[in-house]
């Protein structure tokens, strides 16, 4: 290696480990700081504990709040899920005349500012008599996270040779069990990382929340209502656990996508 090349490779390194250091640098002051205290403007690590934690599994408005965008995005996740899988397979299989209408009523709303869709699903669902609650809260999030699941699934089915299907129902099968044995094998792999993307994008989610909550909030909101008065210490457990949480679907998601390749190759 000539030494030019050593000082690109030398540099291309720094930048690297000061945009790393800059990414995590701040979510591994959170997880440190749910373990020590801070007095003075300094570390007192006579106080390392686990008593925030503690005070987080006690605080039941932290808990409530967790608890609702844990059910806000799992199901808005399952319903997305089996809206863009059925979508999708009937425009594989079916007719595709409408397949551009379609496409254009799933995509807008993502590409749309956040603020013009709630706003948007807040005006219809007052129109409809429906009060703010959970239910809106999740309708409007599957409107936000199909386009994800949807466009992701769409890919791995355009991948799928017709041959494959035609064959299945040449031998006997019907339209249920060729999509149960030969059709969803090849969609788990990527319905799992699109439904991970899009639980993820559900569980922070804000703008469309703000408009669509009603009695009982969920953690983002929660958090931004804390921000008027300061966050106490626990909130850094919170993070702790929900940042280690999501590192783990994160590589549980890497290692099935691998099998998945693997198993191809």
């Amino acid at each position: 290696m000539s030494l030019p090349e050593r000082i690109t490779v030398t540099l291309l390194w720094i930048i690297g480990t000061i945009t790393f250091a800059v990414l995590y640098a701040p979510a591994a002051i959170v997880i440190l700081l749910s373990f020590v205290g801070v007095k003075d403007r300094k570390l007192d690590w006579s106080d390392l504990s686990l008593q925030w934690y503690g005070k987080f599994a006690s605080n039941s408005q932290l808990i409530d709040a967790l608890s609702n965008s844990l059910i806000v995005g799992v199901c808005a996740v399952v319903i997305a899920s089996t809206i863009s899988v059925g979508l999708a397979y009937y425009m594989k299989t079916g007719a595709r005349a409408g397949r551009s209408y379609v496409e254009f009523v799933i995509f807008l709303p993502f590409v749309l500012p956040a603020i013009i869709t709630g706003i948007s699903l807040l005006i219809a669902f007052r129109q409809v008599g429906i009060e703010r609650s959970l239910i809106t809260v999740t309708a409007g999030h599957v409107v936000l996270i199909l386009a994800v699941i949807y466009r992701m699934v769409t890919i791995r089915l355009d991948a799928l040779e017709n041959s494959q299907i035609e064959a299945s129902l040449d031998l006997g099968a019907n339209s249920w069990e060729t999509f149960v044995h030969v059709v969803f094998p090849q969609l788990r792999s990527a319905l799992l990382t699109s439904s991970l993307l899009a639980f993820a994008l559900s569980f922070d989610e804000t703008l469309v929340t703000f408009f669509l909550v009603g009695g009982e909030t969920t953690l983002p909101m929660r958090l931004w209502a804390m921000m008027r008065t300061g966050f106490t210490p626990e909130i850094n457990a919170l993070v702790s656990v929900v940042l280690c949480v999501t590192l783990l679907f994160a590589a549980l998601a890497a290692m099935s996508l691998r099998e998945s390749i693997e198993r191809k190759s």
